[in-house]
């Protein structure tokens, strides 16, 4: 097991020993932390709304052998210094059977150092550090890591729309540093030259220096990490500069705010990311359904994670029959599940391995452009 880098918590969570829940109880306490609050707070909401959801859904039909599962919702504001002694309360005043994040890298990986140390269960929804699972046994991912998506990205570029010559654009945080990885470790396979890579930060929403280097580079194709709301603006600038190549971006894209931001020029864009609106997928649809007429507003990958990763626990939960700690864990280290994301299972490292959907805006809405489906392409670490 790693360490604490934080002495502090360090010492409140050894102090406390690792907590093991005893047999189901009338409630079932499952801790959330999501950035309501922030920069983030979009995405923050939208992984609430689908765990949520799918909260309603299980207690709907009886819970978890008659007993109903409780949410423990916390504000990390997508800041470790938040997250981690959230983590802390959630163990040991609220008594949490397990944890969920549905936050982004750095928050995550701060709760989860927290939890594996304690020997509590927790699920990243869709942080993508590879980090992550390597805090301990009882950390699992039911996204891609950033690396796995980058090499789909690769794929997707130099041999599915043969596009070779391509400019990076890189957001300069865990995100985008791991989705830039997987994208040079495979480009050389697909044929892709890489022209350049450019760096921005995530505070950044005017792009005219980097446009301009762009047009010299004169690429085949754009591959540009972000977030909807750095991306919208991104997107937008390329596309009122004349730049009409095509722009490959990530799950970050995934929401309809991205076009509302970006407008008409969202169109054409396609992304990396999870969750495919036109599957026909009972699972998918009826969370499409659902979630649209929880939030108002139409489902995007961060909302089918937060939902995805509580239907995780709760299968858990049913099979193992207790909450023990240990018990639950080994039963989400079995979990076979068709969920709103795709097929669920894990490595021994805790990680998913499911096919990548891509995504293309037509028309104003995100819908299917294709599926890339490569076990070894897309494995991800099992150590």
């Amino acid at each position: 097991m790693k360490k604490y880098k934080n002495t502090i918590l360090a010492t409140v969570v050894m102090a406390m020993g690792a907590v093991t829940a005893p047999a189901l109880a009338d409630s079932i306490k499952i801790g959330i932390n999501v950035p309501l609050t922030g920069f983030a707070a979009a995405d923050g909401q939208s992984a609430l709304h689908g765990a949520e959801l799918a909260v309603e859904q299980i207690n709907g039909a009886g819970g978890i052998n008659g007993d109903m599962i409780e949410l423990v919702v916390y504000d990390d504001q997508a800041s470790p210094k938040e997250s981690a002694p959230l983590a802390v309360k959630m163990i040991t005043k609220d008594e949490v059977v397990a944890g969920i994040s549905g936050s982004y890298s750095g928050a995550t990986r701060a709760a989860a150092t927290i939890f594996a140390e304690s020997n509590v269960p927790y699920i990243s929804a869709y942080a993508i550090h590879p980090d992550i699972t390597r805090a301990g046994d009882y950390v699992f991912r039911t996204s891609f890591m950033g690396e796995v998506q980058g090499r789909a990205g690769a794929k997707l570029i130099g041999d599915m729309l043969g596009k070779k010559r391509v400019t990076m654009i890189t957001l300069n945080n865990d995100f985008g540093k791991a989705l830039a990885a997987g994208f040079n470790e495979q480009a050389d396979n697909f044929g892709i030259e890489i022209v350049s890579e450019y760096d921005y930060s995530i505070k950044d929403r005017e792009f005219g220096p980097i446009i301009s280097k762009i047009k010299s580079d004169n690429p085949d194709a754009i591959y540009a990490s972000g977030y909807f709301f750095t991306a919208g603006p991104m997107v937008s600038q390329i596309r009122a500069a004349g730049l009409n190549q095509p722009i490959i971006g990530q799950e970050g894209y995934d929401s309809q705010k991205f076009i509302e931001i970006a407008g008409e020029a969202s169109e054409g864009v396609m992304i990396t990311t999870s969750l495919d609106r036109d599957s026909s997928s009972p699972e998918t649809q009826d969370f499409i359904k659902g979630f649209a007429k929880k939030a108002g507003y139409p489902a995007d990958m961060v909302a089918a994670s937060g939902h995805t990763a509580l239907l995780v626990l709760a299968d858990a939960l049913k099979m193992a029959g207790t909450t023990d700690a240990a018990a639950l864990r080994d039963a989400i280290a079995k979990t076979d599940l068709m969920a709103s994301t795709g097929q669920i299972s894990f490595n021994a490292l805790g990680e998913v391995q499911k096919d990548v959907q891509v995504q293309i805006v037509k028309d104003g809405n995100w819908h299917r452009h294709s599926v890339i489906s490569d076990p070894v392409l897309l494995a991800p670490p099992a150590e």
